[in-house]
Formats: C-alpha cells, sequence, structure tokens
C-alpha cells in the first residue's frame, strides 16, 4: 500500500471534521445575526474573531496574562509531577509504605480541589505562590495514581522469571517495572497538564490579579462576551495543542507501545550499528 493511499483515510476524516465545525460555526453565526440567540451568552462568530484580532494584535493585552498563566501551568505541573511519580513509586515498591499511606492519598483525591483553594490561599498567602501550589495539587493525583498502578500491577509470571534467573532488585526495576509502568505514568503525566489549565483558572479566578482567568473575569464583569469567548477559545487551543503535545511525547518516551516506534528505533540502530561497522573497517 502506498503513502498516499495511506494518507487518503486521514484526509477524509480530516475533511469532515472541517465540515462539521464550518456548518455549526455558519448555524451560530446566522442564529446570532437573526436574533434568535442572545448575543450576551453566544456573541456571532465575527464578533469573537474580531476580538481575537483586538485584544491579540492592536491592543495586546492578553499577552502578558496569557504568559503567566502558562508560566504558573508548567510550574505547578512540573512540582505535582515529580512528586506525584517519586511517591507513587516510593508506595508501589514498599508494601509497608502502601499499606499506611494510600488511604490519605485517597481520601485526599476525593476532596474536592476547589474547596481545599481558599485553605491554601490562608495558608501560603496571596500571589504566584498559592497559585502554583493550588496548581500542584490538582497536577499530583493522576501521576501519583497511575504510578502506583503501574508499579505495583507488574505481570507477576515474569517477575517470577526474572527473580528465578536471579536478577536484582535493580534490574527487575529497569528491566521490567519501567517498561510495564512507564506508558501508565505517562498517561497520567498527559491527564495531569490539561488539568493544569483548570487548576490555574481556579486560582486567578480566586485572586482575580493577573492571568488568563482574571481576565475572562474582567470582560465577563464589563459584559463584553465576545473577549470572554475569544480567551475560552484560547485555553480550549492550548489545551488541544498540550494534550497532542503529551501523545506525541508518550509515543517517543514509551517507543515499545507502538509500531512507529519501534520502526523508529530500530532504524536508528541500524544505522548506528552499520556507522560503527564502517569506521572499524576504514
Amino acid at each position: 500500500m502506498t503513502a498516499g493511499a495511506d494518507r487518503a483515510p486521514a484526509l477524509r476524516r480530516a475533511a469532515t471534521h472541517a465540515a462539521i465545525f464550518l456548518s455549526l460555526i455558519a448555524a451560530w453565526e446566522v442564529g446570532a445575526q437573526a436574533g434568535w440567540l442572545d448575543p450576551l451568552f453566544f456573541p456571532a462568530p465575527s464578533a469573537i474573531l474580531a476580538s481575537f484580532w483586538r485584544i491579540y494584535v492592536v491592543q495586546m493585552n492578553i499577552w502578558p496574562h496569557l504568559g503567566v498563566s502558562l508560566g504558573l501551568v508548567f510550574a505547578g505541573f512540573a512540582i505535582g509531577s515529580i512528586l506525584g511519580v517519586g511517591l507513587g513509586a516510593v508506595v508501589g515498591l514498599n508494601a509497608l509504605v502502601r499499606r499506611f499511606l494510600q488511604p490519605y492519598v485517597i481520601v485526599m483525591e476525593a476532596t474536592p480541589r476547589i474547596a481545599v483553594a481558599p485553605l491554601i490561599i490562608a495558608a501560603v498567602g496571596f500571589g504566584a505562590q498559592s497559585k502554583i501550589a493550588i496548581i500542584m495539587l490538582v497536577c499530583f493525583f493522576a501521576p501519583f495514581i497511575n504510578t502506583l498502578s503501574g508499579v505495583v500491577n507488574v505481570n507477576e509470571d515474569r517477575l517470577q522469571l526474572f527473580r528465578s534467573m536471579g536478577a536484582s532488585k535493580w534490574q527487575i526495576l529497569r528491566k521490567l517495572v519501567l517498561p510495564d509502568a512507564v506508558p501508565v505514568i505517562m498517561a497520567g503525566e498527559r491527564l495531569a497538564l490539561t488539568a493544569a489549565l483548570s487548576g490555574v483558572l481556579v486560582a486567578e479566578f480566586i485572586q482575580r490579579d493577573q492571568g488568563i482567568g482574571a481576565l475572562i473575569l474582567t470582560y465577563t464583569r464589563n459584559l463584553n462576551m465576545p473577549s470572554a469567548f475569544a480567551c475560552i477559545f484560547t485555553l480550549t487551543a492550548i489545551g488541544f495543542a498540550i494534550f497532542k503535545g503529551m501523545e506525541i511525547l508518550d509515543r517517543r518516551v514509551a517507543f515499545w507501545t507502538n509500531e512507529e516506534g519501534l520502526r523508529r528505533v530500530g532504524l536508528a540502530r541500524a544505522a548506528a550499528h552499520a556507522t560503527l561497522a564502517g569506521g572499524r573497517h576504514g
């Protein structure tokens, strides 16, 4: 099968999605222009597009807020992920720690994050540190639960085989536990990074000083709904880009779980062996 034949189904799917999306936008525009939709809640897409141009190009007031929000997102995600993966590995590898610590983590997971956010602000104070703490809390649980699940649910038959062959704990961890756990861990990381956007909005809605969440509140308070929608759609696009980017990273990190990754690594190793052999003959 040729590469063109492989791309044909993907192009048809993309064309179908584009047609559906454009049809919905056209129906929305017609409904808004005809007065069938309340412009306060459903501003016309043309008005939202004009707001995109105004806040990004003319006024350029969204850029500082967007930079603040993204900085908080990645800082909170990094800290929460490191803590989640590290603690999940420790709890998963140690049955005694798991027995005593896991119930408390589950209780924390069951507690709504938005209810804890004011307590964090009261304890840490207003400012970036409390926002990062809220995002860190949001990003902690998916990596923790997924890492714990990946480490605990190792294939028992393969584990017994490794032990019967005299493998050390480090060899079992490196050659069995981690390869089995990495795809699950990466799925948790993908969920955590997309959830970080919700966390930063919660923090900025509460503090209302700066960030994309504070800008959305300002626009809605002034009934500037097209600009508020433009900010919301910006977050939607960022969330989609983050999710797809994490999917690509997942396929590259856990390359052994997909044919494309195995083929890429196989070609790279073959090229390395060929270069090494050529150097020896030379």
